[in-house]
């Protein structure tokens, strides 16, 4: 899935755009009565502007045509506020990212939409979004540079040079014209939880919309100190095998743990919260 663009249809509109495009019917939350926003791609709403519009020119219903001439509208609103990062003031600017936790299978990845930050608080929305605590070092990857709080860093390794993630800006490391970039982010040096970051491109913040957000991921992030993947693997393997000699252990110290669970509303309220300052604790 490339970026998205979140479009505010009312149950009428959605209903009309579901008997022009059957194939999003199980994406429009057709049964919900309050307007809903329901993400698109560019190229999915290029494809519902144009088959839309065909249908509201031949529509005799003057109800639904009128439904139909909204959804154009909505969509054609959607393609003009994702035309670039240039042509978004910062002030309204969403940086799409896609996160994946590398050698994870099946795959454990988060999408995520931040306003303009620096990458310390990149960091932060990462670590909420997936599910980490927060509780070791961190760093990102990017062109060849290294990027991580020197306060943090300068504590943990000697003659580890990096630039410093909290004043440098998301702006200043992906591309001007708002291509896709990709990148990577560190996490626990000791289990080596690497993700590959993808910059995904720049849409405009809907007005009065609250941000951050997680628009969609799949699958649990895994416990803290569990060992890197191959540790984590044999956890899965221990807790599903109740005869296993160290079942009991595992599930004591994992609790109740589903590695399918996963809400993107739940993280989405747990970014807007927020870490806690550790320079305050």
């Amino acid at each position: 899935m490339a970026l998205s663009h979140n479009v505010g249809l009312t149950q009428a509109q959605r209903i009309v755009t579901a008997e022009v495009l059957p194939e999003f019917a199980d994406r429009l939350k057709l049964e919900e009565k309050n307007p809903r926003k329901i993400s698109f791609t560019v190229e999915e709403l290029r494809s519902i502007q144009d088959d839309v519009q065909a249908a509201r020119l031949r529509s005799q219903n003057g109800m639904k045509r009128n439904s139909l001439r909204h959804v154009v509208e909505a969509v054609t609103q959607a393609l003009k506020d994702g035309e670039g990062i240039g042509s978004i003031p910062v002030t309204e600017r969403l940086y799409q990212f896609k996160i994946t936790l590398l050698e994870s299978n099946p795959p454990i990845w988060r999408r995520i939409q931040v306003r303009q930050c620096t990458l310390d608080k990149l960091h932060q929305h990462i670590q909420l979004a997936m599910g980490w605590t927060n509780s070791h070092l961190h760093q990102f990857e990017i062109d060849g540079e290294r990027y991580g709080d020197p306060e943090l860093i300068d504590g943990g390794f000697e003659d580890f040079e990096c630039v410093d993630s909290t004043v440098t800006k998301i702006s200043k490391v992906v591309p001007q014209e708002g291509s896709r970039f990709p990148f990577t982010y560190k996490y626990d040096f000791g289990d080596g939880w690497k993700h590959a970051v993808l910059f995904e491109g720049c849409l405009r913040a809907e007005q009065g919309g609250r941000y951050p957000i997680c628009v969609e991921g799949e699958r649990r992030c895994p416990p803290e100190d569990v060992g890197g993947v191959g540790g984590y693997a044999e956890f899965l393997e221990i807790i599903a095998d109740p005869k296993h000699e160290q079942h009991d252990d595992c599930v004591e110290w994992g609790g109740d743990f589903d590695s399918e669970i996963f809400a993107a509303e739940k993280a989405t309220k747990k970014m807007r919260r927020g870490l806690p300052d550790w320079r305050k604790m």
